[in-house]
C-alpha cells in the first residue's frame, strides 16, 4: 500500500493532533527510564555482579565484553522476533476465521488481538531468556554462557527452514477458510443466474402477449422492472463487496507472510557476526591470552573483515544491516570493558607515584569489578536501544499501512503501561534475570508506540504537523523520563531512523 498523507486539516489542527500523538509515544518512552535504571542497579550490585567478576580471569576483559554484549543483543533480537511471529500468527488466524465479513480488515479486534499477542510474546520470551542466562552464568560461568550462545546461534539457521515449512502448513490450514469465499461467490452467481432467467421469462411472456394482441398492464410491468433493477443493483453491490473483501484479505495475508519471513531470516542470521566475534575473543581468553594485545588486533581485524563482506553484498538485506550494527555495538562494549580496567591501572600508578601503593591483588580485584560493571551497563543499554529500534521498525510500517495512528500509538503505549505494572507484581517470581529480560520486552512494546509516532510525523501535509509531533515526542519523553537528556537524546533519533526504515 502506498504511503499517503493524513487527512486534510488546517496546519494548526495538525500541530495540535501531532503533539498529542507524539506525547503518547514520548511518555511511555520516558516512563521506561526509571524501571530500567532500577533493574540495572540491582543487576550491578555486589551479589549479582560477583559471578561475572570471577569470570573476567577466564575470558579476559575483551572476551567478557563481547560475550555479554552478544548475549544481551541476542536476547533483545530474539524477544522482538518472537513477539512479531506470535502477533502474525494471531492476525493470520483472525483474518482467516473472519473471512466471511466484508469489513473486517480495519476492525479493532484484528489489531488489538495481534498487538496484545505480540507484546505478550516479546515479554515472555525476554523473561524466559533472562532466567536462562542468569541460571547459566550462576551454574556454569561464562564458559557455559559461551557454549549456550554458540549452540543457539548454530541451531537458528536450520530451525528457520523448519519454521518456514511449518508456517506454510499453518497458512494452508488457515486458507481453508477461503472455501467461504467460494461458497459466497457461487451463491451470488446462482442468485444472478436466477435473476437473469426470471427477467428472460418475463420478457418472453410480454413478447408473446404483444404478438397475440393482448393488452398489457403498463404500471405492473413498470413496477416489475423497477424491482428487478433493484435486485440487479443489490447483486452487483454484494459481488463488488465480496471481491474487495477477498482481495483485501489476501493483501493482508501476503503482508503478514512477508513480515514473518523477513523476521525469521533476521533472527536466524543477524546474530552470527557478533557471536563469531564473541567466540573468537572468549577463546583467546580461555587459552590464557585474554589480556594480550594480539586479542585486540584480532578483534579489530575480524570486525572489519565481517563488516566488509556483509556491506559489499550485492543482495544486501535488513538482517545484514542489523548484524553489522550488532557486531559493532559488541565491539564498542568490549572496548569500554577493557578501558574500564585500564583506568583502574592508570589510577593505581598515579597513586603509587604519590606514595599510596596498593597490592597487586587489590588492583586486580578493582579491575575485575570495574570491567564487569562497565560490561553489564553498556550491554544492557545497547540491548535496550536495540529493542527500542526493532520495536520502531514494527510501529512505523503499521502506521504506513493505515492501521490507524491512534490505535497503534495509544494501543502500544497502554499495553506497555500494563506490562510495566504486571512486572512490578511478578518481579519476585521472575528474579533479576527474568525481570531484566521481560523489561527489554516492554521496551520493545514502547518502541512500537514511539516508531508509530515517528512515522506519523512524516505523514502530515504541513510542517507544523510534523514539528508538533516531534515536539510532543521529545517533550513527553523528557518529562516522563525526569529529563534524562542524554539517554532520551540517543533513543529518540534511533527510534526515528528505524521507524522510517522499510525492512520488508
Amino acid at each position: 500500500m502506498a504511503q499517503t498523507k493524513l487527512g486534510a486539516r488546517s496546519p494548526l489542527m495538525e500541530a495540535v493532533l501531532g503533539f498529542a500523538l507524539g506525547a503518547m509515544g514520548g511518555c511511555i518512552l520516558g516512563a521506561m527510564e526509571d524501571p530500567v535504571d532500577n533493574t540495572l542497579s540491582v543487576m550491578t550490585a555486589a551479589g549479582p555482579l560477583k559471578p561475572v567478576m570471577e569470570e573476567v580471569r577466564t575470558v579476559g576483559a575483551l572476551g567478557l565484553g563481547t560475550l555479554i554484549g552478544a548475549t544481551a543483543l541476542t536476547t533483545a533480537m530474539t524477544s522482538v522476533v518472537a513477539g512479531v511471529i506470535l502477533a502474525a500468527a494471531v492476525a493470520s488466524v483472525f483474518v482467516a476465521t473472519r473471512s466471511c465479513s466484508a469489513s473486517h480488515t480495519d476492525s479493532f479486534g484484528l489489531w488489538a488481538s495481534a498487538g496484545l499477542a505480540g507484546a505478550f510474546g516479546t515479554t515472555l520470551s525476554g523473561a524466559t531468556l533472562g532466567v536462562t542466562i542468569e541460571w547459566t552464568v550462576k551454574n556454569y560461568g561464562m564458559v557455559g554462557l559461551l557454549w549456550a550462545l554458540s549452540i543457539f546461534t548454530v541451531l537458528k539457521p536450520p530451525l528457520h527452514f523448519v519454521f518456514k515449512i511449518l508456517w506454510k502448513e499453518g497458512e494452508a490450514c488457515c486458507t481453508l477458510g477461503s472455501t467461504i469465499w467460494d461458497s459466497e461467490r457461487k451463491q451470488i452467481e446462482f442468485t444472478e443466474l436466477q435473476q437473469r432467467e426470471r427477467v428472460a421469462v418475463q420478457v418472453e411472456q410480454r413478447i408473446m402477449q404483444l404478438e397475440k394482441g393482448g393488452s398489457t398492464n403498463q404500471m405492473e410491468h413498470r413496477m416489475t422492472w423497477v424491482t428487478e433493477q433493484r435486485q440487479r443493483e443489490e447483486i452487483e453491490r454484494k459481488k463488488m463487496e465480496s471481491e474487495e473483501a477477498e482481495m483485501e484479505q489476501r493483501t493482508i495475508q501476503d503482508w503478514i507472510n512477508t513480515v514473518v519471513v523477513k523476521h525469521v531470516d533476521f533472527l536466524a542470521f543477524s546474530g552470527i557476526p557478533m557471536t563469531v566475534v564473541a567466540v573468537v575473543t572468549s577463546g583467546f581468553g580461555v587459552f590464557g591470552y585474554g589480556g594480550h594485545q594480539s586479542v585486540f588486533i584480532v578483534l579489530l581485524t575480524l570486525v572489519a573483515v565481517i563488516a566488509y563482506l556483509l556491506l559489499k553484498s550485492s543482495d544486501f538485506k535488513f538482517w545484514m544491516l542489523v548484524g553489522c550494527m550488532g557486531m559493532l555495538a559488541t565491539f564498542v562494549i568490549a572496548m569500554l570493558t577493557l578501558h574500564a580496567g585500564q583506568v583502574v591501572v592508570t589510577t593505581a600508578m598515579k597513586m603509587q607515584v604519590a606514595g599510596q601503593s596498593q597490592s597487586r591483588e587489590h588492583i586486580s580485584a578493582r579491575m575485575n569489578h570495574q570491567s564487569s560493571l562497565e560490561a553489564l551497563n553498556a550491554a544492557f543499554f545497547v540491548a535496550k536501544l536495540c529493542e527500542l529500534a526493532l520495536g520502531a521498525t514494527v510501529g512505523g510500517p503499521l502506521v504506513r499501512r493505515a492501521a490507524g495512528e491512534v490505535k497503534v500509538i495509544a494501543g502500544a503505549a497502554l499495553v506497555a503501561w500494563g506490562l510495566l505494572a504486571g512486572l512490578e507484581v511478578l518481579s519476585p517470581v521472575l528474579g533479576e534475570g527474568g525481570k531484566a529480560g521481560a523489561l527489554l520486552g516492554v521496551v520493545g512494546a514502547a518502541g512500537v508506540s514511539v516508531g508509530a509516532a515517528a512515522a506519523v510525523a512524516g505523514r502530515w501535509s504541513s510542517w507544523l504537523g510534523t514539528l508538533g509531533t516531534i515536539a510532543g515526542l521529545v517533550i513527553g519523553a523528557l518529562g516522563m523520563g525526569k529529563w534524562h537528556i542524554v539517554n532520551i537524546g540517543l533513543q529518540v533519533p534511533v527510534a526515528y531512523v528505524f521507524a522510517m526504515t522499510n525492512p520488508f
